[in-house]
């Protein structure tokens, strides 16, 4: 039972995971559909009502002449007919071209609301640069003046006098501007006319100079295609050189970095190489010298002779005999330099009791041969 029960559980599992994944496929297929049908809804709606007009004069004039004297029955498709890959292809090159187009009338159109903005703002701060200037010399001219008390009968008188002057400089202004609209005017209407005649000898031109302006227009465009594809390619080109000029920068850098780091490696080891080299020849000099002493020991060492044992007990004996008399005169010695410093202190005693200075000590030390040490 226990295996039956696990069986089923693994069953429904399966079960559940196939539909998850059927449900998956489902969700993709429609999504596809969905952005099929946008794009088909977006070709439609773009088609000119005349041309879906024509064609479908064309195909019921088709269908009678296949058909004289039947009635056309409206056939319901039993199943639904798709689109081929062609005519796909076919209905998202225009709507993307549609797109282009859209896109390039709204940029343009932007761009002249951004002029129209700019032209704005540039005759706003020109307008502002005036107002501001008329400001300080208001200031200058007629506030100064009013702050001043001795002109205080005088101020309004001035204002005025201010302010007929400010009209008739405006006046002046609008004089100018209006000649120079006027000659405007002439010169538009001079270029109308030339205009005009341009056209009217334009007229005179055939068929076959319209087809070469647009044969030579159709070149020049492709030309000019060209250079902006190689104009890219050159972008580009210039870009990866950039980046790969910036690149081998920073690896000149490390590269730079790392070779003063080797360099300095290199001296101190040089230095040390030196110094071992010095150690090296130092070395060697000792081991000479210690061979030279080796050789001459060794040679020593074979020309030696034991002496005779009563030769050796002869030598002994005087060399503690020596040793004897050596300690024996150390010991006179000694008692002679106490006798030394006693005889100098009386001495002293002596000479500070006759008046005279204290000897110093390498003069008792000459005096003491007087008395025989």
């Amino acid at each position: 039972m226990a295996a039956n029960v696990t069986t089923e559980h693994s069953e429904t599992d399966t079960d559940q995971n196939q539909l998850v994944e059927l449900v998956k496929d489902l969700k993709r297929s429609n999504a596809a559909l969905q952005a099929d049908i946008s794009t088909c809804e977006q070709y439609i709606s773009r088609l000119d009502l005349q041309t879906q007009s024509e064609a479908f004069e064309t195909a019921s004039r088709m269908e009678m002449a296949t058909s004289p004297g039947r009635k056309t029955k409206v056939r319901t498709p039993e199943r639904q007919q798709l689109l081929t890959l062609e005519q796909k292809c076919h209905v998202a090159q225009s709507v993307l071209k549609q797109m282009t187009e859209d896109v390039k009338r709204a940029k343009d159109h932007s761009e002249r609301e951004l002029d129209n903005c700019k032209a704005t703002l540039e005759e706003a701060d020109i307008h502002l640069a005036e107002v501001k200037k008329e400001c300080g010399q208001f200031d200058r001219d007629i506030c100064k003046a009013l702050q001043d008390k001795k002109c205080l009968t005088m101020s309004a008188e001035k204002v005025i006098r201010y302010i007929e002057d400010r009209i008739r400089t405006k006046e002046n202004l609008i004089e100018k501007l209006h000649r120079k609209n006027t000659a405007l005017v002439a010169h538009k209407k001079k270029l109308q006319v030339q205009l005009k005649q341009q056209e009217e000898m334009g007229e005179g031109l055939t068929a076959l100079d319209f087809e070469q302006l647009k044969f030579e227009n159709i070149k020049t465009r492709k030309r000019l295609d060209e250079q902006n594809l190689e104009h890219l390619d050159l972008k580009l080109l210039a870009v990866n050189a950039l980046q790969a000029l910036n690149s081998n920068k920073k690896k000149l850098q490390t590269l730079t970095l790392e070779s003063d780091v080797l360099n300095s490696d290199i001296a101190l080891r040089m230095k040390l190489l030196v110094k071992i080299e010095e150690e090296i020849k130092q070395a060697e000099e000792e081991r000479n010298k210690a061979e030279a002493l080796n050789g001459k020991l060794r040679g020593q060492l074979a020309d030696y002779h034991v002496p005779h044992v009563l030769q050796y007990i002869e030598v002994k004996e005087s060399h503690g005999q020596l040793q004897k008399s050596v300690k024996e005169w150390e010991r006179k010695v000694e008692i002679a330099e106490m006798a030394l410093k006693t005889f100098t202190k009386s001495w002293d005693k002596l000479r500070i009791a006759a008046g005279a200075r204290p000897v110093p000590a390498r003069h008792a030390a000459t005096d003491s041969g007087l008395y025989g040490f």
